[in-house]
């Protein structure tokens, strides 16, 4: 029996289970990696100056309490109906051209009742259309 080792020989590495490994790790980060996408819009937005146009525009407010009901120019319509909206909004409108319309909503409001607002000003030709809004005050 020969139990002497050879001495001469000098140890190898055998690398291909390493190479294997890396390999396995870049594509578990390849595969986890999120990447992020980005998209810019370039607009140029019109310039306005600050002065107030001569002609006043024929206004009408809609207002719409936490509960749901309407009030068109301050008087209130019988019921939440979308037609009886839209009667209400004829009526004020007249022979008024293109009037500006606001919707002043309670930030209690239900979501059905400002969009049911803005149809009904839509299915009477009312396109001008801006919501009320009031500036938090400083805490």
């Amino acid at each position: 029996m020969m139990l002497r080792h050879d001495r001469n020989k000098e140890p190898e590495l055998n690398l291909t289970p390493l190479i294997d490994v890396v390999f396995l790790l870049l594509i578990f980060f390849m595969v986890s990696t999120t990447f992020e996408k980005e998209s810019e819009i370039n607009i140029e937005l019109p310039e306005a100056a600050g002065e107030k146009s001569q002609e006043e525009r024929f206004t009408i407010e809609i207002t719409i309490d936490g509960e749901g009901r309407y009030f068109v120019n301050e008087k209130r319509i019988r019921d939440k109906q979308l037609a009886t909206l839209k009667t209400a909004l004829r009526e004020t409108r007249a022979d008024h051209q293109d009037p500006k319309l606001i919707i002043s909503a309670d930030k209690n409001t239900p979501h059905q009742a400002v969009i049911r607002a803005m149809d009904a000003a839509r299915q009477v030709g009312m396109v001008n259309l801006t919501f009320a809004t009031r500036q938090e005050s400083g805490n």
